[in-house]
């Protein structure tokens, strides 16, 4: 059984992905920026003239970057944020090799994907974010996709699966949860000076969106109502495609016996 743990921002999916693995030892853990059969974000998806390209062009880092580096027929996967240096062009350099945030074609996206989704051998592992939050998000704030669009890309996804043994643990969170678990975020994510660094990060990325443009959503406000809706639709396409292979759990209210539950059930 494979364990998708998934929620907005600030759910708490990183300690359930923990409280998971504590109670299947075998499951392999994976998160954001780690190397995945399915999931690419946080990643540089490089074909490989870019990416001896990139050997050249930081010719004292090409250690850690083969270290970081997984081969998929004609496309190098740099794990580049698992990559420590103080070079922030190199950062900025690979991100630009990232699959989300429209910087493919919606048919090389679409393709991308689900030819994941088919190659995947069904290994059980316990992943965050892998099944909806990068993906939706691309097509909501970038993409700027309606939501049956959306839903319909999720049909094929659920046949790329196939009869692979999956459960999805979803957080679902509350709307006042949601703005609390923000400020609470944006209070604690701050650099040495006290500037909310991750907060404006998180804002120019979602201000200059063409959705957040479209929809004239700014800032805080505009994130929440944004992640409600997200929410909204990716509880729908878990009551309609993956009846049986899902439990909603509150956000950070969950018990011990939620956890055996799921594992039981499974």
């Amino acid at each position: 059984m494979t364990y998708f743990v998934e929620g907005i921002q600030g759910s708490g999916k990183s300690t359930l992905v923990k409280l998971l693995s504590e109670k299947c030892p075998d499951h392999k853990v994976l998160e954001e920026g780690d190397y995945s059969p399915i999931e690419l974000a946080w990643c540089a998806y490089m074909g490989m003239e870019d990416y001896q390209a990139a050997l050249e062009k930081y010719p004292y880092m090409r250690a850690e970057i083969e270290l970081k580096t997984h081969f998929e027929d004609d496309h190098a996967v740099v794990c580049y944020t698992k990559i420590r240096t103080d070079d922030r062009s190199f950062y900025q350099e690979m991100e630009k090799y990232e699959i989300y945030n429209n910087r493919v074609s919606p048919e090389h996206f679409k393709e991308i994907v689900l030819n994941r989704f088919i190659r995947w051998n069904g290994a059980p592992m316990i992943t965050e974010c892998a099944l909806f939050q990068n993906i939706v998000e691309d097509m909501i704030l970038f993409r700027d996709m309606k939501d049956e669009a959306i839903i319909e890309f999720y049909r094929d996804i659920k046949k790329a699966i196939g009869d692979k043994q999956i459960h999805i643990a979803y957080l679902k969170a509350e709307s006042d949860d949601i703005r609390r678990n923000l400020e609470t975020a944006r209070h604690d994510r701050v650099d040495d000076k006290g500037n909310e660094v991750w907060f404006a990060m998180l804002c120019d990325y979602f201000d200059n969106s063409p959705h957040a443009v479209r929809n004239g959503l700014v800032g805080e406000d505009g994130l929440v109502r944004h992640w409600v809706h997200r929410q909204d639709l990716e509880l729908g396409i878990c009551e309609e495609l993956f009846p049986d292979q899902h439990t909603v759990l509150s956000s950070k209210l969950y018990e011990e016996k939620d956890i055996e539950k799921i594992i039981n059930m499974c």
